[in-house]
């Protein structure tokens, strides 16, 4: 029977249980892609679908049931079903840390397409919104980017010392 070590279980930090994971590949960063973009054109359909129906006041659930057989609005769940898809098989090897920041580009395209194709107003406000997103995920771009690689998690962690 082996040893049991002397460390409790959860010693280690939570990315140290993990298994040591390969690094993204350029299908990877594409899959990313994939799902923001299609997560976007979700949006944007959807708002396409629930433009001139009359609000759920009257009679909600055949209201309802109208806003979602309309072809927009099963084109918009479809786009953001399939980039839910494509956004875990990015998350296989591109750590969230990463991954989830590079996200909020959608905030800045779904601005920029309520601006260009619904008419939504564009105060300073929420340009000083935009900028703050984007300064954000530079910050946590660079941040995972010096970050060190993790070591190989299979070997076993060392030893603490009980000395000072």
């Amino acid at each position: 029977m082996a040893p049991a070590s002397l460390d409790p279980p959860d010693a280690r930090p939570p990315d140290a249980r993990l298994p040591a994971a390969e690094p993204p590949t350029a299908r990877d960063w594409a899959a990313l892609g994939i799902a923001i973009l299609a997560s976007q054109a979700g949006q944007v359909l959807l708002k396409l679908g629930a433009l001139g129906l009359p609000p759920l006041e009257g009679a909600p659930l055949a209201s309802l049931l109208a806003q979602i057989l309309r072809v927009e609005t099963l084109l918009g769940l479809g786009c953001y079903g399939s980039g839910t898809l494509f956004y875990v098989v990015a998350l296989r090897r591109i750590p969230m840390s990463v991954a989830a920041p590079c996200t909020a580009i959608s905030y800045v395209s779904a601005t920029l397409f309520g601006v260009l194709l619904f008419g939504e107003a564009l105060s300073p406000l929420k340009l000083g919104g935009l900028a703050l997103v984007c300064l954000g995920v530079l910050l946590l771009a660079d941040f995972a980017a010096r970050r060190p690689a993790r070591a190989d998690l299979t070997a076993p962690a060392p030893a603490v010392s009980a000395s000072r």
